[in-house]
């Protein structure tokens, strides 16, 4: 069961030569031929093993990462989980995917998505929606519902996903698994498919925290072909794992919202592991979530329309009868919003009130070191639940939409089981711009000192 083993574990063992990448990865596919019929959470698998070889001296050692299908992958087939792209095999690799191979990661497979990452249960997948490996009447979440499946049910060793709006941390909550949304600009966005271009952030999902800092560290950096990403000099983020917390500053937002009493009690009584570690924690009020719903529809919407016009059949894929139900409301919703006489009434008033989120955070942030809300609602919903509603995603996605249009960094880390229905809620840690240390000191310290992560006992 070398499946298993988390990223840490592994590399420790291949470098102690107690196994080798190819053991492992001889285990993880046998794994996915036992179970991804069930699950479709891979679309595409890689048949070349011809590369593993020579990669047991670089930083991930050759082992099987998982990679969202929106992410372009050279010669290997990237479909966004749009039959638009179905035959589409890229010319070139994505800069994460580049960085990705740089480090000695083996590409192990394409995980299915919402189409075009659109929705957050990944039933809009043109493909068949995948299912939750906790508990199959379930949904994984989504955008990345794959990719989170995928790592649940340990199908590669960790993974990436990208996320607009909580399309990493929705569904790591969903499948109980570690998901980190780095601030936008940290990862490049250059060969994955443009969602919302303003907001499209790619990242991990991992089965610990020192997991994504680990991924976090082979695929952050400025890229010269993503004029969006940061000159920042990139940390080790693996420096922030196994740290004091005493003395940090913790807000707890999001806990007054009506129909959130259950599961707020849940939270609540969750951070007392941070008052036990000497860290300062409070409940306090920020601006509303409710209004980001509104915020991001608009804005992802009009993006939206201007980045799947791309798509006419010509340059590649197939014509635009292949576009699924969910693309073709956004690009119309999109258009309307941008057109002559509305684009002030709509989307340059959500851009508005987009800037009073990014301003409250500041307000928040000069008190508070990091921000702590759920990640989701609740938990996973069944399946079906999307069908016929227009706005599944958005009100699935409320907790961590504010943070997402701000650009902040977040991190979702397992906080409850519920042992009935083997499902998970998440705590979504928040910190300003170009913090991912905050929330992985503080999302490993947690996780370290709880019980919920079900691969540390492992």
């Amino acid at each position: 069961m070398l499946n298993t083993l988390t990223l840490k574990k592994a590399l420790d063992k291949i470098a102690k030569k107690e196994l080798t990448a190819k053991q492992i990865i001889d285990d993880v596919k046998a794994e996915i031929e036992k179970r991804n019929g069930e699950l479709n959470a891979y679309l595409t698998l890689n048949d070349n093993d011809t590369e593993i070889g020579n990669l047991e001296n670089t930083t991930l050692k050759g082992l099987p990462i998982a990679v969202k299908d929106n992410i372009c992958t050279r010669d290997l087939r990237t479909t966004a989980s749009s039959t638009v792209l179905d035959d589409f095999k890229p010319q070139y690799d994505a800069t994460i995917s580049t960085k990705l191979k740089n480090a000695g990661g083996y590409i192990i497979g394409k995980t299915n998505l919402d189409a075009w990452a659109h929705g957050s249960s990944t039933e809009t997948s043109q493909y068949g929606r995948t299912l939750n490996p906790r508990n199959l009447e379930h949904l994984p979440g989504g955008s990345s519902g794959g990719s989170a499946a995928a790592v649940a049910a340990d199908l590669c060793i960790a993974a990436l996903g990208t996320e607009t709006a909580g399309s990493i941390r929705q569904p790591s909550a969903w499948c109980g698994v570690v998901g980190l949304k780095p601030t936008y600009g940290r990862c490049s966005r250059y060969g994955v498919i443009a969602m919302a271009s303003s907001t499209d952030s790619p990242g991990p999902i991992a089965k610990t925290v020192e997991d994504a800092a680990i991924m976090l560290n082979t695929i952050a950096g400025h890229d010269p072909y993503d004029g969006t990403t940061t000159t920042k000099e990139t940390p080790d983020f693996t420096s922030y794992l196994n740290q004091d917390i005493k003395g940090m500053k913790i807000g707890v937002i999001y806990t007054e919202l009506e129909g959130l009493e259950d599961v707020s009690k849940i939270l609540l009584d969750q951070v007392k592991v941070f008052e036990k570690l000497g860290a300062t924690v409070e409940t306090v009020k920020a601006m509303d979530p409710h209004h980001s719903i509104g915020v991001y529809t608009i804005v992802q919407r009009g993006e939206v329309s201007s980045n799947l016009g791309r798509f006419d059949g010509i340059r590649y894929g197939n014509d635009r009868s292949h576009f699924g139900h969910e693309a073709k409301n956004r690009i119309m919703l999109g258009t309307y919003t941008l057109s002559k006489g509305y684009a002030d009434q709509y989307y340059n008033t959500a851009q508005k009130v987009r800037t009073l989120y990014i301003e409250d955070y500041k307000r928040l942030f000069e008190k508070y070191d990091v921000l702590i809300s759920l990640t989701s609602p609740g938990f996973a919903k069944k399946i079906g639940a999307s069908e016929g509603s227009a706005m599944f995603g958005e009100l699935e996605d409320m907790l961590v939409e504010p943070s997402s249009i701000a650009g902040l960094p977040g991190i979702s880390v397992p906080c409850y089981h519920d042992k009935e229905t083997n499902l998970y809620l998440g705590m979504n840690i928040m910190a300003p711009m170009y913090r991912e240390d905050l929330v992985i000191k503080v999302g490993d310290a947690y996780e370290k000192n709880s019980n919920w992560n079900s691969w540390r006992n492992k």
